[in-house]
C-alpha cells in the first residue's frame, strides 16, 4: 500500500490533473435522489465537493493523502484514506456512486450490491487506444475493453451509454466510456 500511495502522490504532485466537474455528472445529476454518495478514487475532490454542494453526505475515498488533502474539511465529506485494492464498498447504502478515471474490476463486482433500489451509477473511463493513437502501451488492468463497460452492469437500467474520441489534459487523443445507469 505505502508504495501505491507513493506512486498516487508523486503522480497529483507531477501531473495536471482535471479540476472541472465532471460534465457526465453535471448532466446526469438530475436522475438521482440526494442522500449518501460515494466518490471512488475522488483525487483532489473535484466532484466531492460538487456532490456536497448539492446535498449529498459523500464519502471521498482515495490512497493519495495528498490528494485528500485537497478535498475540504466538510460535515458533508468523509475523508476515507483507503487501498481501492483492499476496500469494500458497504451493500444497499449509495444513492450514488460515483466513478471517473479510475477501474478497479474488483470494485466494479461490488457497485451493484453497495447500490440502494433507486440508485445511480454514474461511471466513466478510459478505454484500451495505444494502438489507435500511438499511445505507449499502459497496464491493460486499467482499461477497459470495448463495451466492457455496459456488459459488466447487466441488470442496471442504462439511463445513458457511450464510447468516444476525447482529449486529455495533455492534448492526447485517448477513448472513454461512459455510463449512467440505475438499480431497480
Amino acid at each position: 500500500m505505502q508504495e501505491d500511495k507513493q506512486r498516487w502522490n508523486e503522480r497529483y504532485l507531477e501531473n495536471p490533473m482535471p479540476q472541472a466537474v465532471s460534465p457526465l455528472l453535471e448532466r446526469y445529476i438530475e436522475h438521482v435522489k440526494i442522500g449518501q454518495a460515494i466518490d471512488v478514487a475522488c483525487g483532489t475532490g473535484r466532484n466531492t465537493h460538487y456532490l456536497a454542494e448539492k446535498g449529498f453526505m459523500v464519502d471521498a475515498v482515495d490512497i493519495s493523502d495528498y490528494a485528500l488533502g485537497s478535498v475540504k474539511n466538510s460535515s458533508m465529506i468523509k475523508k476515507i484514506d483507503a487501498d481501492l485494492d483492499k476496500y469494500n464498498l458497504t451493500p444497499n447504502r449509495y444513492d450514488l456512486i460515483v466513478n471517473v478515471n479510475y477501474l478497479n474490476r474488483r470494485l466494479v463486482s461490488q457497485m451493484k450490491d453497495a447500490l440502494k433500489s433507486g440508485g445511480v451509477l454514474i461511471f466513466e473511463t478510459f478505454i484500451v487506444a495505444h494502438g489507435d493513437f500511438n499511445m505507449p502501451t499502459t497496464n491493460l488492468d486499467y482499461l477497459l475493453r470495448k463495451n466492457e463497460l455496459l456488459h459488466s452492469f447487466i441488470g442496471l437500467e442504462v439511463i445513458y451509454y457511450e464510447e468516444k474520441i476525447d482529449v486529455n489534459l495533455k492534448g492526447e487523443r485517448i477513448k472513454v466510456a461512459s455510463l449512467v445507469a440505475k438499480k431497480s
